[in-house]
C-alpha cells in the first residue's frame, strides 16, 4: 500500500520471503502491507556445485577414495568438465543442516570449499601447443627429433620406458596417441582419424601397465576395468541430485574420456550386453 521496496539476501540453500512490509509508513499506520516478489529487480550470481574426488594413486590401502563438494560463483563456473584432474584453491566452510537434519545433526555440519581459484592439471590439445610455442626449448627439442632419423621409433621407445621390448605394440600405442587429422568431406560428412587398438597377449606380459601409461600421458585419459564397469558405468546413469533434487545425467568412463582415450582393461571379462552398450 505505501509502494516502498525492500532488498533481502539470501546466504542459504531455502530462504523464507518477507511476507509483511516495514516500511516507516507502514509501521505508523500498522497495516500489515503485502510484499510481492519481483525476479526483475532482483541479482543472480552464476553458481555451479562440482565433486572432486581423489586421484586413483593417492587413496591408502583398503580405502575408498573421498569426495568433497565444491561451490563455485561467477567466474569460476564452468571452468572445470567432468573427469578433468584439478587443483582448487579456496576456503573450507562448514555447511550447516536445514530443518529436521539439523535438529537431529546438532552440532554436525556437511564441509564445503569455496572456490577461489581452480587450476587444471593436464591441459587439452589445444592448450599444450599454445603453450609449446612459447616456449623455445621446447621448439628445439621438436625440431631435434624432427631432424633425426627414424622419428616414430625413437617416440615408441620413450612410451613406458620401464618395459623392455614391445617395439611394435609401443609404436601402434603411439600413432594411437597422435593419430590422424579428422577429414571433413566437402558435404559436410566427418571421418575420424583415431583408430581403436585390442591388445591380445600372455598373462604378465605387462598389458595393464602399458595401458595405465597411455592414460597417464593422454590431455584426457580414463583408465578402467572390464569386469567391475557396467554397460552404465561405461556410458551414462540417471542419479539425483542432492542440491535440487532433480534426476541429473552421470558420464561414465565413456564420457569422461571424450576427446581423450579411454583405456579399458580385462574386456574379454565384460557381459555381452556392457560390451554391446559400448
Amino acid at each position: 500500500s505505501c509502494g516502498s521496496e525492500v532488498f533481502q539476501e539470501v546466504t542459504g540453500r531455502q530462504y523464507l520471503p518477507l511476507e509483511s512490509c516495514i516500511s516507516a509508513q507502514c509501521k505508523r499506520q500498522r497495516s500489515k502491507g503485502k510484499l510481492h516478489r519481483q525476479t526483475r529487480g532482483s541479482k543472480m550470481l552464476k553458481f555451479q556445485e562440482l565433486k572432486i574426488q581423489e586421484l586413483a594413486d593417492q587413496v591408502g590401502m583398503g580405502d575408498i577414495p573421498r569426495t568433497l563438494s565444491i561451490h563455485c560463483y561467477e567466474g569460476m563456473t564452468r571452468v572445470a568438465k567432468p573427469g578433468d584432474v584439478v587443483e582448487v584453491t579456496g576456503v573450507f566452510l562448514p555447511s550447516p543442516y536445514t530443518g529436521y537434519r539439523a535438529y537431529r545433526a546438532g552440532l554436525l555440519a556437511d564441509i564445503l570449499v569455496e572456490a577461489y581459484q581452480i587450476d587444471k592439471d593436464k591441459k587439452g590439445y589445444d592448450e599444450v601447443t599454445q603453450r609449446d610455442k612459447d616456449n623455445e626449448q621446447m621448439q628445439q627439442e621438436i625440431r631435434r627429433i624432427a631432424e633425426s632419423e627414424d622419428v616414430s621409433r625413437q617416440l615408441a621407445r620413450a612410451v613406458a620406458p620401464e618395459i623392455f621390448g614391445h617395439e611394435e605394440i609401443k609404436l601402434a600405442l603411439l600413432l594411437q596417441l597422435v593419430g590422424a587429422p579428422t577429414i571433413t568431406a566437402p558435404d559436410g560428412m566427418k571421418i575420424r582419424g583415431d583408430i581403436h587398438i585390442c591388445m591380445m597377449g600372455d598373462p604378465g606380459v605387462a598389458k595393464s601397465q602399458l595401458l595405465k601409461y597411455v592414460a597417464k600421458v593422454a590431455p584426457r585419459g580414463i583408465y578402467t576395468t572390464g569386469r567391475g564397469s557396467s554397460g552404465v558405468g561405461l556410458t551414462a546413469s540417471v542419479v539425483r541430485d542432492a542440491v535440487t533434487g532433480e534426476l541429473v545425467l552421470e558420464g561414465g568412463a565413456l564420457v569422461l574420456s571424450d576427446g581423450g582415450i579411454c583405456c579399458i582393461d580385462e574386456f574379454d571379462k565384460m557381459e555381452e550386453g556392457d560390451r554391446t552398450a559400448i
